[in-house]
């Protein structure tokens, strides 16, 4: 089985300047990254290739040896374009390249580095087991659930939840809701032969992640995680 293990990371981000290479706990943060696809590939022989745009990025992973001739093309450096296209792009170079084709793409998130290869072996065997399954993706029971305590706007302005279909009386009586934490997600070739553009299809498997995990969206979210890092207040290795 031939495996390859993406990670993308753009220059220009907004909420977090520089985020992908910003200093956490004494690392640049896509060097936790590199260490999840390096620990997954030496154990499952997989290939590892990076899609940046961006040279600073470029550089700090080739010191911490992740090397590559790939340059993400313009039109797919934008906020607008999806992450669906920028792997699709990235398989199609590395297998063109190798001359080959891959089973399984791994995708790792740089700005949700909270995973541990326990997490990724566990995932992979699940999606393995279920021959009809697309893909599996990371996700954390949510904070809030639509079926209980989340509302939507009308377009009378006044507000609903967004799921009405039955009238629970308390959260632990609503279906279980998760938040998908953009750690992970494996998918199987068949899921970019079919040209999904999302990755929640009808044939999707979640991992529920069993220990803190989040991604970076806002400075206060690095601020926290940085907290946690340097407190050695998480009870697993990443």
């Amino acid at each position: 089985m031939d495996i390859l293990v993406t990670i993308c990371a753009r220059g220009g981000s907004k909420g977090i300047p520089g985020k992908n290479v910003k200093m956490l706990n004494g690392k640049p943060l896509i060097a936790y990254t590199i260490k999840s696809a390096v620990d997954f590939a030496n154990l499952y022989d997989a290939d590892i290739e990076l899609s940046t745009d961006d040279k600073e990025i470029k550089e700090t992973a080739y010191n911490y040896d992740l090397k590559t001739d790939y340059k993400r093309p313009a039109k797919l450096a934008t906020d607008d374009a999806g992450k669906l296209a920028v792997i699709k792009h990235l398989l199609d170079y590395k297998e063109e390249k190798k001359d080959t084709k891959y089973d399984i793409i791994l995708d790792l998130d740089v700005t949700s580095p909270l995973r541990t290869l326990k997490d990724l072996k566990e995932a992979f065997a699940e999606l393995r087991e279920r021959e009809d399954a697309l893909n599996i993706f990371s996700v954390s029971p949510a904070s809030r659930n639509p079926y209980f305590n989340m509302v939507e706007e009308k377009e009378d302005g006044f507000v609903r939840l967004v799921k009405n279909r039955n009238n629970y009386k308390t959260r632990q009586e609503a279906p279980q809701v998760y938040d998908m934490n953009a750690s992970f997600y494996f998918y199987k070739r068949n899921f970019f032969e079919e040209n999904y553009s999302i990755a929640t299809t009808d044939k999707s498997l979640a991992y529920v992640v069993p220990h803190t995990c989040f991604d970076l969206d806002h400075k206060i979210d690095f601020q926290f995680m940085e907290y946690l890092l340097s407190e050695d207040l998480l009870d697993f290795e990443i």
